[in-house]
């Protein structure tokens, strides 16, 4: 994928487009600071996209900055850049921080080798298909996870990253299917509404996917007459996308790295949402976007959703590490949600992004190490 199109597409993660400036803020009070104390283990995480036009000596200070803030853990999108990630790897691990390597996994708009295959992309309940008809945005060009040329594609380029020397992970970024439901705060946005599974939104529906799916269960999710309600083609769906973590995990696993992944609030959620079902993965942590914003919360409701994710992650060995999206945060906001992920159970909080974190919030994020 070429940077100008990974960099188009991180601008408009999630299909957001409301980001807004920070007004200078008092830095946060005393007493709630003293609330986010013992840290030790609690890890500090932030997204970032890298641009090989940059030099070395700007991202020694970008890592600089962020480690002297309290930050332990960056998350690199190159483009999936094997060449990109070995140079920044060591200039991260220098200053101090962790590094995981960022993946669009089944999103992949302007991919060079899978738009020479237009049958590698997913079809909607009305036959329209992602590589020329895209739901929502122009950066939508959404793979078929059943399609095994396209997952063996995808878990290549989670390969050529797994090999990086120094990375802690492999992150998995839309690993799912396209939204079947937006979150409810970007429906004006797009002057929807959704009240049903409407078949635009409704992946996947192509010729793989449907013959396998009747090898299995007899009957064709094209005729069903409401397939929002059977339960068998959820499932397969479910299972699709579950196939390619377990053979990233496996990969990833076999270079000596870790796979971890940006997935939607919480299971239940998730998979109403998108098909993701990630409490159910081989997985060793997950980041869960827990943007109250995007749902018309307020800032308690990512304890709630984090404590959701680390209840259906019990017994499993996968950590949770809650993600929030900081620009239309207060400094003390930011230390709340700190507070809120750590008492419900989160192992760590990641900031979204780092280049949109401000300097009360860094200071902020700094004070409640």
């Amino acid at each position: 994928m070429k940077t100008n199109n990974v960099l188009t597409l991180i601008l408009a993660v999630v299909l957001l487009g409301c980001q807004q400036k920070q007004p200078k803020e008092a830095a946060p009070a005393a007493s709630t600071m003293a609330e986010v104390s013992g840290n030790e283990d609690f890890k500090y995480w932030t997204w970032i996209t890298a641009d090989a036009n940059r030099d070395d000596s700007t991202y020694v200070a970008e890592f600089s900055k962020y480690k002297n803030s309290g930050i332990d853990a960056v998350l690199i999108n190159t483009g999936t850049d094997p060449e990109l990630l070995g140079r920044l790897t060591p200039l991260a691990k220098q200053e101090g921080l962790e590094v995981h390597a960022w993946i669009m996994a089944m999103n992949r708009p302007g991919d060079s080798v899978a738009l020479q295959h237009p049958e590698w992309y997913a079809v909607s309940r009305d036959g329209n298909s992602c590589f020329d008809h895209r739901p929502y945005v122009d950066y939508y060009q959404w793979l078929c996870p059943t399609r095994k040329p396209a997952r063996e594609h995808v878990l290549h380029l989670v390969e050529e990253l797994a090999k990086v020397n120094g990375i802690e992970t492999v992150h998995l970024d839309y690993i799912r299917y396209s939204d079947i439901f937006l979150p409810v705060g970007l429906l004006p946005k797009y002057d929807l509404k959704q009240e049903t599974e409407l078949p635009e939104f409704d992946f996947c529906y192509c010729d793989v996917c449907v013959s396998e799916f009747e090898k299995i269960h007899h009957k064709n999710p094209r005729e069903l007459s409401n397939p929002a309600v059977d339960m068998e083609w959820k499932q397969f769906r479910l299972n699709q996308i579950k196939a390619v973590v377990d053979d990233a995990y496996d990969i990833v696993h076999k270079h000596g790295k870790k796979l971890s992944a940006a997935v939607f609030p919480y299971p239940e959620m998730a998979d109403h949402m998108v098909r993701q079902r990630w409490d159910k993965w081989n997985i060793d942590m997950v980041l869960p976007m827990i943007y109250h914003n995007f749902y018309n919360e307020e800032v308690d409701w990512i304890g709630f959703a984090t404590k959701q994710g680390v209840e259906d992650l019990k017994g499993s060995s996968t950590s949770l590490h809650t993600g929030i999206f900081v620009p239309p945060m207060t400094a003390d906001q930011v230390v709340q949600a700190i507070v809120l992920a750590k008492e419900n159970g989160a192992k760590g909080i990641s900031f979204f992004d780092g280049n949109s974190l401000t300097t009360e919030q860094l200071h902020a994020i700094k004070a409640t190490k």
